[in-house]
């Protein structure tokens, strides 16, 4: 038989903290974010074109290394599409808002 749950006594609750993410840390701003995150892409642009050339020249002994490079370029590049869409779609959608 289970005991009522006044006889086992209730049951600490534990504090939970705000996750990272949610908490903005001072100093950085939105455009800051955006910036970063378009150099972000940008390096891994780089990076990918500079081992497609090494692969066109045979000067790349790991081929992995440019299509691993290659598809996280390519990843970056849809999200950020996908962000920038939504981001257009939102303003789009305030400015048919009526006052």
């Amino acid at each position: 038989m289970i005991p009522p749950i006044s006889a086992i006594g209730a049951l600490p609750v534990p504090q939970v903290a705000a996750p990272a993410a949610a908490t903005a840390a001072p100093g950085v701003d939105f455009g800051g974010l955006v910036s970063n995150s378009l150099q972000q892409l940008q390096d891994l642009q780089s990076t990918s074109d500079n081992l497609a050339v090494k692969a066109a020249t045979g000067d790349l002994t790991d081929i992995h290394d440019y299509m691993i490079a290659s598809n996280e370029a390519s990843v970056a590049t849809s999200l950020t599409v996908a962000v920038r869409n939504k981001a257009v779609d939102a303003f789009n959608e305030i400015m048919r808002m009526q006052m």
